[in-house]
Formats: C-alpha cells, sequence, structure tokens
C-alpha cells in the first residue's frame, strides 16, 4: 500500500526552518555591512568619525557620566547617585534655566524682526556689495568681551550717553546697565550676524521667476511675501533661529557684563560649579540637563512647526 508523500509549499514557514531563514538573513546583512566598509567614501569617513567621536561625543559621555558621580569627587570608581540632580531643583537652580530660555526666545524673535529688512536688502538690492557684508562681519575680529565693555562705557552712567547729553543737554539719563532690557539688547547685538547671514542665504535663494509669476497673477506684495518668499526662505530663516537661540541660551558674557548680579543664567551656574566650588559632579549635572533642555526645545518646535498653520493656510 503506497502512503501519500507529503508535500512542502515554498511559502512553508514551520519552526524547523526558522532558524535557518534567520541565519541566512543575519549572513546577508552582516555581508553588506562589510561591503558597505569596504567602499572607499567609507573608508575615507573613519578618521573624521573617530575624530568626532573622540573630540564631541566622547566629553559629551563623560559629562553624563560624571553628573551622576558624588558631590565634589573627582573620580569615576564611586557609586552612581542622583543626589546632584536633586540639589538643582531644592537650591533653585530652575530659576537660571528660566531665564536662559526667556532671554533666548526674546532675543531670537528680536533679531527675526531685525534681520528680516537688511537680510532682504543684502540678498535682493546690495547683492554685489562686499562693502555693507565686510562691515557686518568686521565685529566678529574684536573680542566679544571688548564690544560689551564699549556698551558698559557707553551706557554707564557718566559715561559717553550720559555725559553727552548732560554736556549738550543738560539731561540727567537714568541709570541703563545692570538690568534685563540691556542684557537682551547685548545678546542682539553680539548674536546678529549668526540670525543675518544664513537669513540673507534664504532669501537669497527664491527666485525672481517666482516673485514675477506672482505679482503677473494679481497678487499683492503682502501675498507676494506670505504665499512666496517667506516659505521658500524659512530653512534659512530656521537655521539663523536654531542658531541664535542655542547660543543665547548658553551664553555667559552678556549677562555677567551688563546684566550684572540681576540676571544669573544658567551658564554662570556651570562656571561656578566647576570652578570656583569645586563641584565637578553638579555642574556636569546642570550640563546635562541643559543639553536635554535643548534637545527637547529644537526637536519639539521642529517637530511640532507647521508652516501652512503657521501662515493661516487651509
Amino acid at each position: 500500500m503506497n502512503m501519500p508523500s507529503k508535500s512542502y509549499s515554498v511559502t512553508d514557514s514551520s519552526p524547523e526552518r526558522l532558524p535557518e531563514n534567520m541565519g541566512g538573513a543575519l549572513k546577508v546583512r552582516a555581508r553588506k555591512t562589510l561591503l558597505w566598509f569596504k567602499q572607499p567614501g567609507a573608508l575615507l569617513s573613519l578618521p573624521a568619525l573617530f575624530i568626532f567621536v573622540a573630540g564631541f561625543i566622547g566629553p559629551l559621555g563623560l559629562v553624563v557620566i560624571y553628573s551622576f558621580m558624588p558631590e565634589r569627587s573627582f573620580a569615576f570608581n564611586q557609586l552612581p547617585t542622583l543626589e546632584n540632580f536633586v540639589t538643582i531643583f531644592q537650591e533653585g537652580y530652575y530659576i537660571s534655566y528660566a531665564w536662559s530660555v526667556w532671554l533666548a526666545l526674546v532675543s531670537t524673535l528680536i533679531l527675526i524682526v531685525i534681520c528680516w529688512p537688511v537680510a532682504y536688502g543684502l540678498s535682493r538690492i546690495f547683492r554685489r556689495s562686499m562693502i555693507l557684508t565686510l562691515l557686518l562681519v568686521l565685529p566678529l575680529f574684536v573680542s566679544e568681551n571688548v564690544r560689551l565693555f564699549g556698551w558698559v562705557l557707553t551706557l554707564l552712567n557718566h559715561g559717553i550717553l550720559d555725559g553727552t547729553t548732560r554736556t549738550l543737554f543738560g539731561w540727567e539719563l537714568p541709570d541703563m546697565l545692570y538690568n534685563a532690557p540691556v542684557t537682551v539688547l547685548g545678546m542682539v547685538y553680539v548674536y546678529l550676524p549668526f540670525m543675518l547671514f544664513p537669513m540673507s542665504l534664504g532669501i537669497s535663494m527664491v527666485p525672481d521667476a517666482c516673485r514675477e509669476a506672482a505679482f503677473d497673477m494679481g497678487a499683492t506684495r503682502w501675498q507676494v511675501f506670505k504665499e512666496v518668499e517667506l516659505p521658500l526662505a524659512m530653512p534659512g530663516i530656521m537655521i539663523g533661529c536654531l542658531l541664535s537661540f542655542v547660543l543665547v541660551l548658553g551664553s555667559i558674557s552678556e549677562a555677567k557684563i551688563l546684566g550684572g548680579q540681576s540676571i544669573i543664567m544658567i551658564s554662570h551656574d556651570i562656571e561656578t560649579a566647576f570652578t570656583y566650588a569645586q563641584n565637578w559632579p553638579l555642574g556636569s549635572a546642570l550640563s546635562t540637563l541643559l543639553i536635554l533642555l535643548t534637545a527637547v526645545l529644537v526637536i519639539g518646535l521642529l517637530s511640532r512647526l507647521n508652516l501652512d498653520n503657521l501662515l493661516s493656510r487651509k
């Protein structure tokens, strides 16, 4: 008596065949990875990748590890602890975080308003004038602290501005230093190029044909700005906003020189923890939270920013 033979389909997924299939997939993946490393581009990128890991990822990893060490310890052979993060909230360091975020937001918004017409003029009207660009770049060749002390000499009581008004008009100006507005003024002055030049690049990438086509279709100047120029220039605007926001968030000189002790930013607390207090774990914890806060704000803004809603489109 002939027994019917059992046949297997091509798509048979019996448990006996799964390990073989998984092993084959792993072999294929390993072969592809090996082929990728054999490519000339991958091999040439290894030195730069090593420098990036050793010079950027490595120090950040050490800061994160150090934030879990006990207070005023200078070694990694201690038991991890969360006391540094508890200290941050118990001693009110969150106020410094709030000041830093608030000043960064205000400075970035002011820079957007100031830099747009200047960037538009550089990109559309004075595009071939290198003199204006050079005048805007020249302050970067002077130390930031020197420029800020120039503002101190200008705004100080009996300084340049006060002395001039006293001599010419007999007016006595109030004290204009060591407050939040003058700190914002210093931040806007220092970080203006970091907003201006990316915005200029974004505006210069808007084709003239798009503007002319919009005007030919009967669009008003406001409609051309809203529907053509702003969306097409948005990459440059976003780059300038990110650069300005991150730089202001980690700034220290403007608040110390122009704000005095009226404003304590988180970068000042980090410097104090690493230097005067000799509390490296606390400084590392403050730095780690600042990095996380910056990442959450920037990534959250980029993920939730909808240009259509921003421009009231339907």
